[in-house]
């Protein structure tokens, strides 16, 4: 085998419930590596059961980084992913291992991986915009990004508000159009980017065991715990996927059942975005999920 210092940094990316943190750990005990986190939504403490975060008895003794680095109130920054992301990657180096990059959120990859300034933020702007949203709704702001910036737009969902107001927002700020900021397909450094890939009727049936475990596993007494601790006021925890039906259900919007079913659906919507994401880049190299060692294929792409 190569020594872990001639190696690239891995990248296992793709979209949820195809089995990422297993072969990041499959990889990592193959390679002497050390994972780091690349789920927006992992970098929250306490946060756990909704998020399918690794406990860390099952992390097989090795070295997770990039997760529970956030309380519930705190925003989620990609500048400030992207500086501890790359600052990991050295002193996994330094210590003679391969960094391995493993998760879901696009944005976060690219962030850590690419060639990619990341636009100044104002929250008083911020906030105006978000409050514009409230009251005007979601397609009126995607009408306005669409005006002022036609090629961001093709490439945001028009209910994706938050990716909406954060364009709007930079085109403010810089008087340039957003997309002059959206990353390019440059590494800063060597990388192997593998996706791993399930058909999708398989995918949906694993998405829709894993919320309903989710649920049985203590998601909305998790939820519960979290809410003493500010979970209502983050404006990026609250709305993640479960927590925010959780919040439903001790709120008394929800049942149970329906609670699941519409975590179960947006998990899925959340998949075909994913999918959207990282299918255009020509630089994954795929890999069936549902293979029964899919560690031994990437291994030789390693070689």
């Amino acid at each position: 085998m190569t020594a872990a210092a001639d190696l690239p940094i891995i990248a296992v990316v793709g979209a949820t419930a195809t089995g990422k943190s297993g072969l990041a750990l499959d990889l990592a005990e193959r390679l002497d590596g050390e994972v780091v986190n690349a789920d927006a939504m992992q970098l929250y403490r306490g946060m756990d059961i909704g998020t399918a975060k690794l406990p860390v008895a099952e992390r097989r003794g090795i070295p997770h980084h990039q997760l529970d680095v956030l309380e519930v109130t705190e925003e989620a920054s990609v500048a400030a992913y992207q500086e501890a992301a790359r600052a990991d990657f050295a002193a996994i180096r330094e210590r003679g291992r391969v960094p391995i990059l493993v998760g879901g959120s696009g944005l976060y990859v690219r962030a850590a991986l690419d060639r990619l300034d990341i636009p100044p933020t104002d929250p008083r702007v911020r906030g105006r915009l978000e409050a514009r949203a409230a009251e005007e709704g979601a397609e009126a702001m995607y009408r306005l990004l669409t005006e002022q910036d036609p090629a961001a737009a093709a490439r945001i969902q028009p209910a994706n508000v938050r990716r909406v107001v954060r364009a709007l927002e930079v085109i403010e700020l810089t008087g340039r159009p957003f997309s002059a900021s959206m990353p390019t397909r440059e590494l800063v450094a060597p990388a192997l980017l593998i996706g791993l890939t399930v058909d999708r009727p398989v995918l949906d049936a694993r998405i829709e065991a894993r919320v309903e475990q989710m649920w049985r596993d203590g998601l909305r007494e998790e939820v519960e715990a979290l809410l003493p601790l500010g979970l209502r006021d983050g404006f990026t925890a609250s709305r993640a996927i479960g927590y925010a039906q959780a919040i439903g259900v001790l709120d008394g919007r929800l049942t149970e059942v329906e609670a699941v079913a519409e975590t179960a659906q947006a998990t899925r919507r959340y998949a075909r975005r994913q999918e959207s994401w990282f299918r255009p880049d020509p630089r994954i190299t795929w890999v069936d999920a549902t293979t029964p060692v899919p560690v031994d294929r990437v291994l030789s792409l390693v070689r």
